[in-house]
């Protein structure tokens, strides 16, 4: 067996809560490897937290400014030599198809350090990606390393109903993120692939707290269920506007915008049910996309849907934001208008889409100073590039 396929084994065979001293005790016996460390990245994408410190015992490494982080943000390994000895340390990029996970830092003598061992050791870190995610059904390690400070119940509920933060395929990339991470309640995005379709959900939660977080799930779930069962966008909407009415009477709704894209052709499917709004950045020009409004999930019984066309064409950006978002007011009291959203846009066009939103939010936070936000903030950013 050679040293890969033998990582590789003690990973597969490793307790969930056990892929860190795994990785360690196989790259020290196969690969010399003196340091292993796990780093993983928090909720709101600006630290890298040590998995060996838990809880809170080591010091979190900033995203930004650090040579972790510079593996991390460029989902490439940067590699650190000391002038002294000659030491190698590679930062390795974890993620799971485009969803960005954390770090694997791995500390090597000179000479056991070539081109043929950077290479493993890349396989090596996709490898501990997919275990991470599995073993995150049955250990809460991993989870606990994402966060910084304790997450409000309500956040706890919508972290674990989202799918990722983002997510790649040949034909888009994918990007989201929530604001405030560790207090977030109502908004929500979901995702789903299949051979032949993209289906896209941004909502735009109603209410405060465990509430607001209540309402999401409900809908979220309803919408899935109908996904699932093979039911058309239209017949979707309609499932989770009665079930949202069944258990509210029309007292809560929830602002929804389904989309179902087409892979091989870019043909899309929307319904604006109340929705957030919808960007287009193409060939460099950003304009607002005006769509059919239609009544929110919840507000009526026996509301109908329609769903609209629409095309994304290769090139083609598109940004979803929710109205925490067009609602931040600075601290003179000027609302974050649709001129500072383009100037965003514009600012981000050649970032990828799995940075896009922290790089909008961040914006915006720096738009509203140091008040609080009282509403939380969405930022789903999507590249189409189609099939050839």
């Amino acid at each position: 067996m050679d040293r890969f396929s033998a990582v590789e084994r003690a990973l597969r065979r490793a307790a969930p809560h056990a892929l860190l001293e795994a990785v360690q005790e196989a790259l020290a016996s196969f690969y010399a490897a003196d340091s292993v460390d796990l780093l993983m990245a928090d909720y709101a994408m600006t630290i890298l937290q040590p998995v060996s410190a838990l809880p809170y015992t080591a010091e979190p490494l900033p995203v930004h400014t650090s040579a972790p982080g510079r593996a991390f943000g460029a989902q490439e390994p940067h590699v650190e030599t000391d002038r002294r000895t000659g030491a190698v340390t590679a930062h390795l990029p974890i993620s799971v198809r485009g969803d960005r996970i954390g770090v694997l830092s791995v500390g090597l003598p000179a000479d056991a350090y070539d081109p043929a061992t950077a290479h493993e050791l890349e396989d090596i870190a996709e490898v501990l990606g997919h275990a991470i995610v599995v073993a995150e059904r049955d250990t809460d390690v991993y989870l606990q390393a994402r966060r910084a400070d304790r997450l409000t119940l309500a956040a706890e509920m919508q972290w674990q109903l989202l799918p990722g933060r983002s997510c790649s395929r040949p034909e888009y990339e994918l990007g989201a993120q929530l604001e405030p991470a560790y207090a977030i309640y109502g908004d929500n995005f979901d995702w789903s692939t299949s051979a032949r379709h993209l289906t896209l959900t941004v909502t735009n939660g109603m209410g405060e707290g465990i509430e607001a977080a209540l309402l999401t799930n409900l809908a979220i779930n309803a919408l899935r269920n109908g996904r699932r069962a093979g039911l058309s966008l239209s017949d979707q909407a309609y499932l989770a506007d009665q079930a949202v009415y069944g258990h509210y009477h029309g007292a809560a709704h929830l602002s929804v915008l389904l989309l179902r894209f087409d892979l091989a052709t870019g043909e899309t499917e929307i319904i604006d049910a109340g929705s957030p709004r919808m960007w287009r950045l193409r060939q460099g020009k950003a304009e607002p996309i005006e769509l059919d409004a239609q009544l929110p999930l919840g507000m009526f019984e026996d509301t109908m849907y329609t769903s609209q066309r629409f095309r994304v064409e290769p090139g083609d950006r598109l940004l979803f934001v929710s109205d925490g978002v067009y609602n931040v007011a600075s601290p003179a009291g000027e609302p974050y208008s649709e001129r500072a959203l383009v100037r965003a846009m514009a600012n981000t066009r050649l970032l990828p889409p799995s940075q896009v939103p922290r790089a909008v939010l961040q914006e915006l936070s720096g738009h509203r100073g140091d008040i609080d936000a009282d509403d939380d903030a969405m930022v789903v950013c999507l590249d189409w590039h189609g099939r050839p």
